[in-house]
């Protein structure tokens, strides 16, 4: 029996002051969120130490569900599919 995942409720895009390719990357990730009618927010990783922790290597990330969808390079196809 296959079971349909649960449909994101909330789109988290990490990123910092001068990253290229959060820069690149923002743009997209918003505009899917919104097509897709799903909340969206930036987190600064350099603001919360446990967030830099984490993914200071890996910025941009984007969470899904606070659940890591992707880093550094953000496929437009892929996360709109798991946006639906």
């Amino acid at each position: 029996m296959l079971r349909r995942r649960k449909r994101p409720q909330r789109v988290t895009f990490v990123t910092r002051t001068g990253c290229h390719l959060c820069e690149v990357a923002e743009p997209v990730v918003r505009q899917a969120a919104a097509d897709a009618g799903v909340a969206y927010e930036v987190r600064d990783v350099d603001a919360d130490p446990a967030d830099r922790a984490r993914w200071t290597e890996k910025v941009p990330v984007v969470l899904l569900d606070g659940a890591e969808h992707v880093y550094w390079q953000v496929d437009e196809r892929a996360l709109r599919k798991a946006l639906r």
